[in-house]
């Protein structure tokens, strides 16, 4: 399998920290569980934590025995406050503590050959110590284990409580990656927390750095504000074309089994994972992204306006992208129209029919999905029927004249109306203002349309922008059939009906200013 677009075979996590098995009996009987239970996939290592202490360590010896590789977690604090006010202990105490950790692994990994070992060691508070001081406790963990290219350490830099920019924790990694000895028998790891919510970014730059591998929790769970978030740090990589080699294709499946598994929610603005991550209610939004997806290609470097990825690359579907409330605008609504309903508006249209969908929202609120949108749409558009309703027609030619016998109720009387023109349209125009309606044709597209359940059978839609006179501004009519001509009277009979009710609208506004005026005249005479 590959992921996304960028060809890299799939992977997932290998190296997994599953306990602290001398801190409980639950942690110590779990990695006993995983072990005995042969329940440790073959290309899996697991990894366990332990204090720089003797007991414990021994404890966490203990609970890995019979595992095939795993990663041994050593870690002390190194600070000056841990020094002066935890532990009462120099620098070379401190040392001191580190060291006999590593020689007593050793010893005991010694007694358990069958297994293959990595030790880690973390100088705890790395981020808040001195540098010269880091060095030097670092050189004397990997000289301790006698690290060599082919049995490397793992020297892990946390910043266990962030305390600065991710630029300043970015300069310390590279300085250790500069300074450290056996370099090329270390793997450089880095450990962030996001106490001040930039764990990703001194990530990233951990990793320009020179860093070589990162420790995290998916979707950045952990103590106080949590560890770096493993999915946005990789899924951030991917979106500057660099392969981040874990499968993030069914992003929705892992987000619901790490709610299920931790009980806690996901926000729904996390990124890349929330329910809301590519959703756009906002007009601009929308309109941009429309446009942007009007423009892609497939097979083209992905380049949509709003959407930094394909969100089809982490199994989402397009379906949530636009979604439409108050702040909307045309673009989403016509984005949700063509894309669900196969209804491409003429621009004008587009903005006609936002401000129906804005007043609906607004009288309404909340947001609107896209079987809301096109009811509305039918009603304003294809269900109109007053003073107008469209029964049939039929045309015939006569010479070089189009006729039309045209069968609709006009005010709830059936009337058979006859015109000529140039052209169908024409001659339902004459027709129709034989018939007292003033119409004129201002602009007219048709367009194809995909069979819908809502829609029947139809596959054509015709958009007619009419002028009535006396009715002010144009308007436009639309009609569906499976005959793009009768579509076209259907859509030219909605027009007129559109324009009536305009004009009806005009006149009891009118009407209602008028008798305001009188009301102020009249109270005025009695003061």
């Amino acid at each position: 399998m590959e992921f996304g677009k960028y060809g890299v075979v799939q992977r997932s996590l290998k190296e997994i920290e599953v306990a602290f098995p001398s801190a409980s009996e639950t942690d110590f009987n779990f990695v006993r569980g995983l072990i005995e239970g042969s329940h440790i996939p073959a290309d899996v290592t697991i990894e366990v934590l332990t204090q720089a202490r003797e007991h414990l360590i021994r404890r966490t010896m203990e609970a890995l025995k019979g595992v095939r590789r795993a990663i041994v977690h050593v870690y002390n604090p190194i600070s000056k406050p841990f020094r002066d006010i935890v532990f009462g202990m120099s620098k070379a105490e401190v040392i001191e503590m580190a060291v006999s950790a590593v020689e007593l692994v050793k010893r005991l990994v010694e007694e358990q050959p069958e297994t293959e070992w990595v030790l880690e060691y973390s100088p705890e508070t790395f981020a808040a110590a001195e540098l010269d001081f880091a060095l030097e406790i670092c050189d004397a963990v990997t000289g301790a284990w006698d690290a060599t290219p082919d049995n490397k350490v793992i020297i892990n830099l946390p910043t266990t409580v962030e305390l600065a920019t991710p630029n300043v924790y970015a300069d310390q990694i590279e300085w250790m990656h500069r300074h450290l000895a056996r370099r090329d028998s270390i793997i450089l790891s880095v450990h962030t927390h996001n106490d001040r919510g930039t764990a990703v970014a001194s990530a990233e730059l951990a990793l320009m750095a020179g860093a070589d591998r990162v420790e995290g929790c998916l979707f950045g769970n952990g103590e106080r504000t949590g560890n770096v978030d493993i999915v946005t740090l990789a899924l951030n990589l991917y979106s500057q074309g660099v392969a981040p080699g874990l499968d993030f294709s069914d992003i929705n499946a892992i987000a619901r089994a790490v709610e299920y598994c931790n009980q806690l929610p996901i926000h729904p603005r996390h990124p890349y994972v929330g329910d809301l991550v590519f959703t756009a209610f906002s007009g601009s939004h929308q309109d941009a992204i429309k446009k942007g997806f009007a423009a892609q290609r497939q097979g083209e470097p992905w380049n949509v306006p709003y959407l930094p990825i394909d969100p089809r690359d982490v199994g989402r579907s397009y379906d949530s992208v636009i979604r439409v409330n108050s702040q909307s605008g045309k673009g989403g609504i016509a984005y949700l129209l063509e894309k669900e309903y196969g209804i491409v508006m003429p621009r004008r249209l587009q903005v006609e029919f936002s401000g129906v969908v804005q007043k609906h929202a607004d009288s309404h609120g909340g947001e609107i999905s896209a079987a809301g949108i096109w009811k509305l749409f039918s009603e304003s558009y294809l269900d109109t029927c007053v003073p107008v309703r469209y029964r049939e027609c039929h045309f015939f030619e006569r010479g070089a004249a189009h006729c039309i016998r045209l069968s609709v109720e006009i005010g709830g009387t059936p009337h058979m109306l006859a015109g000529e023109g140039n052209g169908p349209v024409d001659a339902a125009v004459h027709a129709l203002r034989s018939a007292g309606f003033s119409v004129q044709v201002r602009s007219y597209e048709e367009r194809a349309m995909g069979a819908s359940s809502e829609a029947g059978d139809a596959h054509a839609c015709a958009f007619m922008e009419i002028s009535n006179s006396g009715a002010g501004a144009g308007c436009y009519g639309v009609g569906i059939d499976s005959n793009i001509v009768v579509a076209a009277i259907k859509a030219l009979v909605s027009g007129i009906n559109r324009a009536q009710s305009s004009l009806a609208r005009r006149d009891r506004d009118a009407s209602g200013v008028a008798c305001f005026r009188e009301e102020l005249e009249t109270l005025g005479q009695n003061n």
